[in-house]
């Protein structure tokens, strides 16, 4: 399959994608002209943090960068995992940037990846970690990955611009390999369950956005229930915010989630001279995200739209054995993932549209990866 010479790259897209599949398969990974066009050319600090993760759950790897960050040589190693790691993500993006990947990778390593990550909890670019711990990780059961050893507990909650949130990650590492998968009935909501967050600011917010979000729930489903969890002092990080994360559950047990977040914007974003910006009111917040998940509803599929990346990915590391799902209208990342597959593990999906009920269905046989990490131990 050529997978042991290397791969050139080019540009700056899906860098934490390809990097999680190089690791993988153990494919040796050069990537030129990194932003070189920009103004503040290589590559992002959000991205520098992923690479010094990627450095703390890994062994005999190499990672070569030049001094203007606009070329990368990735030659991996072995994913060890380990116990009591910490790793400072930074406030140029939300955990949630670097919990896929760490889920994936920690699926493969040598031993279980028990780690500490610091940052922002909840911001509008990245899903939440409410998202993770409710829906992401439940997603793994049906590749056969137990749930007993996953755990994602949130100790402080952390909102842009400054972030100060901590959460806990356990991934256990898999024997040989993920189980396929065929997934394809997304059968109907039977109930919606969720969480309203805030921090620093009145925790009367939270009542209002359940209260407008239940205004529309209600016309649909008896069954809704929205926690709310106030956080204040020093387990609500060092910025004001407020959201909410929703799950619809299905009859046949499928997770549909969406996040709908308030805060001031993100270091990136801020200017000097500017004003604070005026930001959304509780009740918009509660209807914007009500009106969310409905839609990712109305598509149909097993997930919703943004776990449909990482539901390919699954996929694609199977055994090479059949695994069929179905999703709703593919997300234009969703198909980048899919290019990224066909190029590291040289898997091609079958794509199916269903014209009756808009969905699509796609299938394919495993590249059969399994984790040699654990058997070199």
């Amino acid at each position: 399959m050529g997978r042991d010479k290397g791969r050139r790259l080019t540009g700056s897209r899906h860098f934490r994608q390809r990097l999680v599949l190089a690791t993988l398969t153990s494919t040796a990974i050069t990537i030129e002209d990194i932003r070189s066009e920009d103004a503040a050319p290589g590559l992002r600090p959000h991205e520098v943090s992923l690479l010094r993760l990627l450095d703390k759950i890994s062994d005999h790897h190499s990672l070569d960068l030049n001094e203007t960050g606009t070329k990368l040589r990735y030659r991996p190693g072995v994913i060890i995992g380990g116990k009591g790691l910490e790793h400072d993500c930074g406030v140029h993006r939300g955990i949630g940037y670097f919990l896929e990947p760490l889920i994936l990778l920690g699926l493969f390593a040598r031993s279980p990846i028990s780690i500490r990550l610091k940052g922002i909890t909840n911001d509008t670019k990245d899903p939440s970690v409410d998202t993770f711990r409710m829906t992401t990780l439940h997603m793994l059961k049906h590749f056969g990955v137990p749930l007993e050893g996953l755990e994602l507990k949130i100790d402080s909650r952390g909102s842009p611009p400054f972030g100060g949130g901590e959460v806990f990650l356990r991934v256990p590492n898999i024997n040989s390999t993920l189980t396929a998968a065929n997934w394809v009935d997304e059968g109907m909501v039977k109930r919606i369950r969720g969480v309203s967050f805030s921090t620093r600011v009145s925790p009367q917010i939270e009542h209002r956005i359940i209260y407008a979000a239940r205004g529309i729930f209600n016309r649909f489903i008896p069954d809704v229930h929205i926690f709310t969890d106030h956080r204040s002092g020093s387990s609500g990080g060092r910025s004001a915010g407020y959201g909410v994360s929703l799950v619809a559950e299905t009859t046949t047990g499928c997770l549909l989630s969406v996040d709908a977040t308030v805060s001031y914007p993100n270091v990136d974003e801020i200017d000097e001279e500017s004003e604070k910006p005026e930001l959304m009111s509780p009740e918009d917040l509660g209807v914007q995200a009500a009106s969310m998940l409905l839609e990712e509803v109305a598509q149909g599929g097993v997930v919703d739209s943004t776990h449909q990346g990482l539901l390919f990915i699954l996929c694609a590391l199977c055994p090479p054995d059949v695994s069929k799902v179905r999703v709703g209208q593919l997300t234009p990342y969703a198909i980048e993932t899919l290019r990224n597959i066909r190029d590291f593990l040289d898997v091609k999906f079958i794509i199916k549209p269903d014209p009756n009920s808009n969905t699509v269905t796609l299938k394919c046989v495993g590249a059969g990866v399994k984790n040699l990490a654990r058997k070199i131990s």
